[in-house]
């Protein structure tokens, strides 16, 4: 298997293959339609879901991708990889098999991290009918994440004060103010929304349709952005439940948690682990998201940064719009061989074993 071929270039590529590829291999397929957003030049998006095994099954095995839209090009080719090998054959009794492509297709058309609405939808699955988690340290270093200018010297001096805020606070400090996920600035980064987006609503509701009636729902969500280069750190995510049956699933692996301060990422609340637990009371919901390592996090940062001064203060067609578009892609996507084989190997070793575990059980 030459793995390069299974890592598309952009959405449209993507989700052809993944379509072709479906139909080829006997899954049943539902394209469903964002109603809210449109493509870069104005078609429509989908979620897609390729379905395989008894609908009555009692487990069910979820494989997701683009979560963080940009993020998709990673869990994409692995979706494809594994439905042109045999990692899914021979089929296990008594499970279906769900990939679902492109939760966030607005973020993976336009190569955002984000939703049509700025949203992170790995904040936006709460009950918004209770109060929404309160982030008092990112109020102080919005002006200097979202500078009034990219290039200039308000933008060294937004710097300047970051670099300030990591030499009292420290890192690990300035990383959970940012990333730990805000609800009050909608126009910041990790902004959670004030209402469920349609990628949430729809994961939430499919969680139900697909999971509702099984004992056991395991959830492998495609991540990138953090950790060493290529690694696919296992992070379990949810509540402490969930994390607790997770790690005891996969006792063989090196897992992390970031409520416990083990993990890359920094402690979140809102992720799709969260929704779909609330979304399935009473299943035992395991949930491990893979997340691989790209560029340094201080860069990283920096083009998530850049990315949301563009759609908020910039020029999307001006050349400092291209080459932040650019960097926002490298930032998230390493279109190198030797990244994809390491993506590609790391995967595959999960699923295996995942798959593995399920025959015995």
């Amino acid at each position: 298997m030459n793995i390069e071929d299974y890592f598309s270039a952009n959405y449209v590529e993507a989700r052809a293959q993944f379509l072709e590829l479906s139909e080829a291999n006997g899954f049943d397929i539902r394209s469903l339609r964002n109603e809210v957003a449109q493509a870069p030049d104005g078609s429509d998006l989908y979620l897609d879901v390729a379905t395989k095994g008894a609908t009555d099954a009692s487990r069910l095995l979820m494989i997701t991708s683009a979560t963080h839209g940009v993020e998709g090009y990673c869990g994409s080719g692995v979706q494809a990889a594994l439905l042109a090998g045999d990692a899914l054959e021979p089929w296990i009794d008594d499970l279906q098999i769900a990939l679902v492509h492109g939760v966030n297709p607005y973020g993976f058309a336009h190569d955002r991290r984000v939703n049509e609405d700025n949203i992170d939808l790995n904040r936006n699955f709460l009950d918004f009918g209770v109060e929404t988690p309160r982030n008092i340290g990112y109020a102080d270093i919005h002006p200097y994440l979202v500078p009034e200018e990219w290039e200039g010297e308000k933008r060294l001096a937004a710097d300047a004060s970051l670099a300030q805020f990591i030499k009292t606070n420290g890192a690990a400090a300035l990383q959970q103010a940012a990333s730990g996920g805000q609800y009050t600035h909608p126009d910041g980064l990790f902004y959670g929304g004030a209402a469920p987006s349609w990628s949430a609503q729809t994961m939430t509701t499919l969680a139900q349709e697909l999971g509702g009636h099984t004992s056991q729902t395991i959830v492998i969500d495609f991540h990138t952005g953090l950790g060493p280069y290529g690694y696919g750190e296992m992070i379990a995510a949810g509540s402490p439940e969930q994390v607790a049956r997770t790690f005891e699933f996969y006792d063989q692996f090196e897992l992390t948690d970031p409520d416990a301060g083990t993990s890359s990422s920094a402690s979140v609340q809102g992720t799709m682990a969260h929704g779909i637990e609330r979304s399935l009371p009473g299943v035992n919901t395991i949930f491990v998201a893979l997340e691989y390592g790209t560029l340094h996090m201080n860069e990283v940062m920096v083009a998530l940064r850049a990315d949301n001064w563009l759609y908020h203060r910039g020029e999307l067609t001006s050349p400092l719009g291209s080459q932040i578009k650019r960097q926002i892609r490298d930032a998230f996507y390493c279109d190198e061989t030797d990244w994809k084989e390491k993506v590609w190997s790391r995967a595959s070793e999960v699923i295996d074993a995942t798959l593995a575990k399920l025959k015995q059980s």
